[in-house]
């Protein structure tokens, strides 16, 4: 499905430009960098990732699983991923405000690198939940219902700008590499898991596809 693709590729734009972004308040931090970088890094999170990407995830994806393909809306990884998009925009918020103000302090520093740790944390394993678990199983449930295509739409002039602006800073300030984070594939990358989502097995499998996993279990 092209929808998917093209999500999958946006993935590995952010996902650059998030080591950038930690690479950038690493250089504030030293007092270096041009402190107006801050504002084309907020760019790129709000315009391409967020009114982009994450609005086409919500109103073309995550629509079609709910109204073509009987997959709840208010449980389950919908839901989840979805409460993240609000999470991350919260801690966006905070993060545009430190890199807008001057680090006149060591705290101010420290909480910005806070900041920046825990929005690229949050959204590298929001990405790999996305990748390996809720896109593959998303394609899979549409072509049941024989939807094998879905609409997307192209950018707007600012979100192309802010796009453009992410390859520039990538230049500019080469990706942060961050040994700390967990990552990887399955439920368990996903931020949500265990606290609010189940995992998608236990929100949207049915009785009939865990019998099939049961059968075939039992056959090896």
């Amino acid at each position: 499905m092209q929808l998917i693709e093209d999500l999958r590729q946006e993935h590995e734009l952010i996902e650059q430009v998030l080591g950038s972004l930690r690479a950038y308040v690493t250089a504030r931090q030293a007092g270096q960098g041009d402190p107006a970088d801050g504002a084309r890094f907020m760019a790129f999170f709000r315009r391409y990732a967020g009114d982009f990407h994450h609005e086409k995830e919500e109103a073309i994806l995550f629509r079609a699983l709910v109204d073509r393909a009987e997959i709840p809306e208010h449980r389950g990884p919908i839901a989840a991923i979805t409460d993240q998009h609000r999470h991350m925009g919260r801690v966006l918020d905070g993060l545009e405000a430190g890199l807008a103000a001057p680090l006149l302090a060591e705290a101010d520093g420290a909480r910005l690198q806070a900041l920046a740790v825990d929005y690229s944390h949050s959204l590298w394993r929001h990405m790999d939940a996305e990748n390996s678990v809720l896109f593959p199983e998303a394609q899979e449930r549409l072509r049941r219902f024989h939807i094998h295509e879905l609409p997307s739409r192209p950018m707007t002039e600012a979100e192309g700008q802010a796009r453009e602006a992410g390859l520039a800073l990538l230049a500019a300030y080469p990706p942060e590499r961050d040994a700390t984070v967990h990552r990887g594939d399955g439920c368990v990358a996903c931020p949500s898991f265990g606290t609010t989502c189940d995992g998608l097995e236990h929100e949207w499998w049915t009785d009939l596809e865990w019998e099939d996993m049961y059968d075939r279990m039992s056959s090896d």
